[in-house]
């Protein structure tokens, strides 16, 4: 069946045509492993994961490239103040050497690996490591060099965006600098919209042809792309917030340097995860992570099946109902799968179906509703929609072979008496008497937290 996209390039949605017949070349965008992630940035790395699933269920060979971005990503997305792996040094109390600044990537990198698995994330082929590439990072930027679009300042070498006659195509903002106003803090770029390809210095990083120091975290992505997947590839993926920046910088510098164009032919970004008005971020009391949601008594997988009720281009209002409601739903589903005989037969009309709703720009909300659909036929048996739906979830990735994980615990008997003895307080409203009992049950190694439902029991 054809698979058709939403490009950000073109913004069409595009018939999907891969450079090889058969095959399909896409790259990730990675995490910044100076910190844990948020639930908002698993958003990309679910559409990442999904895109891969898609294709392999259309039977395409997938090669499937990850960063992870350990040196270089300056914080503002530009060319100023420190990097985010310093700043990571920096919270952490430990002296900015690349030694430490290695291992604390090390550090986040294995936290990000456990939680991108917590949710079925299938790991990609290739996680590439931006540390390990910078000989490509090099290379890169020799050609543009020698091509001309190179300039020195004091701090660095920056790419002359005016030598390019398409630059900021992606998004749309080819003729206004209004996305880059941001980045004009450094008076010796000729152009605002100008990034660094190599920063120098003199204490720490790597020796190139323009002095020690380190690549701009731009290139790191074309250098780590191109070495897996070739001077031009089929898919990029990664965060909306990306888009104008990030990746219009990355068509620039790879475009420029091979001479072959385009890049990327299809580049798709997911929208914000917000808690009310405001986009998810690092800062402030919105910096939700997958520990967090297991603090709640959530599986982490209640998450994923959030986001999959929602096309990846249209944003995410999070909430604690909404995710609980996310989890009353997929484990009532995977009690269903579970109650179900084995050796059914995959429905056809079903399974076709569902390919018209994956292979429609990867639309994962109408896939969850034939799903539903399926479970209120009657007409299939239930034998039938076990195998049918086992066979969604390999795209789905919601684990519906497995038994339900509703986190139950076994509750001990001090614990319960405990329970019982708070609730009488509750009851009585004596609201001291019940946090008392709260901080008790705390330590003995128990959460407690107030629902609707009565209290809801979880381990710390």
């Amino acid at each position: 069946m054809d698979i058709h996209l939403t490009n950000t390039l073109s913004k069409k949605k595009e018939l999907f045509v891969p450079i090889t017949a058969g095959k399909v070349g896409m790259y990730h965008c990675g995490p910044t492993v100076y910190h844990f992630v948020h639930i908002g940035n698993l958003r990309a790395f679910i559409l990442a994961d999904i895109t891969r699933r898609v294709f392999e269920y259309n039977n395409y060979d997938v090669a499937q490239v990850m960063n992870i971005t350990d040196i270089g990503h300056l914080v503002s997305d530009g060319d100023d103040g420190d990097d985010k792996m310093t700043k990571g040094l920096k919270r952490e109390g430990l002296a900015v050497t690349l030694e430490n600044m290695l291992k604390l990537a090390r550090k986040y990198e294995d936290v990000f690996l456990a939680d991108i698995a917590s949710i079925n994330i299938l790991k990609p082929k290739i996680v590439a490591r931006a540390s390990e590439h910078i000989d490509e990072d090099i290379d890169i930027i020799k050609k543009l060099a020698e091509r001309g679009y190179t300039y020195t300042t004091s701090d660095g070498l920056y790419f002359a965006t005016e030598h390019m006659h398409n630059y900021g195509a992606l998004g749309g903002i080819m003729h206004t600098t209004a996305d880059h106003s941001r980045l004009a803090e450094n008076s010796e770029k000729k152009n605002p919209r100008d990034f660094a390809l190599w920063k120098f210095d003199e204490t720490k990083g790597w020796p190139s042809p323009w002095g020690q120091g380190f690549p701009g975290w731009h290139i790191e992505c074309s250098g780590m792309s191109m070495k897996y997947l070739g001077d031009q590839f089929d898919i990029h993926t990664g965060g909306h917030d990306l888009a104008s920046v990030h990746h219009n910088n990355e068509i620039a510098q790879s475009e420029c340097s091979t001479e072959h164009a385009p890049f990327v032919k299809y580049w798709l970004h997911n929208e914000f995860v917000n808690i009310g008005e405001t986009k998810m971020a690092k800062s402030g009391d919105n910096f939700i992570t997958l520990e967090t949601v297991r603090e709640h008594g959530i599986d982490p997988l209640a998450l994923r099946y959030l986001y999959l009720q929602s096309h990846y281009r249209s944003q995410v209002s999070f909430s604690w109902d909404a995710l609980e409601a996310s989890q009353t739903a997929l484990h009532r589903l995977k009690k269903i799968v579970a109650a179900f005989p084995g050796d059914g037969t995959v429905s056809d009309s079903y399974q076709t179906l569902f390919h018209e709703f994956i292979n429609d720009d990867l639309n994962t909300a109408g896939a969850i509703g034939v799903v539903w659909e399926l479970l209120k036929n009657s007409d299939v048996s239930d034998a039938d929609k076990k195998a049918t739906l086992l066979d969604f979830d390999k795209v789905l990735g919601l684990e519906l072979d497995k038994n339900p994980s509703e986190l139950e615990i076994e509750i001990p008997e001090n614990i319960s008496e405990l329970l019982k003895k708070r609730q009488d307080a509750r009851d009585s409203k004596d609201w001291k008497s019940s946090d008392e009992i709260r901080d008790e049950i705390k330590s003995f190694g128990f959460d407690v937290k107030d629902t609707d439902e009565g209290q809801k029991v979880s381990k710390i």
